[in-house]
């Protein structure tokens, strides 16, 4: 497996976190049965992911300016 696959599988793995925790958040909120300070770490994380997610995807595909 060559870096870019690797790097792929990683993309998607946490494309599946993300999503993961979206829903995670979704469903806390809608029960109203969460602490402010649980649902802020859930929201940090995501937000971590979606940083990292990103990322990922400017090594994959660069920004060529043509």
């Amino acid at each position: 497996m060559d870096e870019q696959e690797m790097l792929r599988v990683r993309l998607e793995e946490l494309k599946t976190e993300h999503g993961d925790l979206d829903r995670a958040i979704a469903a806390l909120v809608e029960t109203g049965n969460y602490s402010s300070l649980q649902l802020q770490r859930l929201k940090k994380r995501k937000l971590i992911l979606k940083d990292q997610i990103h990322a990922m995807n400017n090594l994959l595909l660069p920004d060529i300016i043509a």
